[in-house]
């Protein structure tokens, strides 16, 4: 064996961003929550929605689904309160978790 030789480098895969910074926070009490955290859901989190409509970024979706995966979690009138754009930015993210890692990546690859 050559010691010389080189060991092949890993690919790092790009990574899904999943934190978001909201241009509107919310505030709970005392507690002002700036940014949110998103974890990909798995199959029971999505129970009783449609993916169909997480494909499209349905906001009635999106207001189901964010409170089951949100970190600080959030309450579902925290979540009806979003301001637009954070909403839009969370459907992104969700949308994102939807697609096959294949395919992902070649998403961000191409952006």
């Amino acid at each position: 064996m050559n010691d010389d030789a080189q060991l092949p480098t890993a690919t790092i895969a790009p990574s899904v961003p999943n934190t978001i910074t909201l241009d509107t926070p919310i505030q709970r009490g005392t507690t002002t929550i700036a940014e949110i955290v998103l974890r990909k859901p798995n199959a029971g989190e999505l129970r009783g929605l449609s993916l169909q409509r997480l494909h499209a970024a349905d906001a009635d979706e999106l207001l189901k689904l964010l409170p089951r995966i949100t970190s600080p979690s959030l309450t579902p009138p925290e979540c009806a309160q979003l301001d637009p754009a954070d909403l839009s930015e969370a459907g992104g993210v969700v949308i994102s978790f939807l697609l096959k890692k294949a395919v992902r990546d070649a998403v961000l690859q191409s952006a």
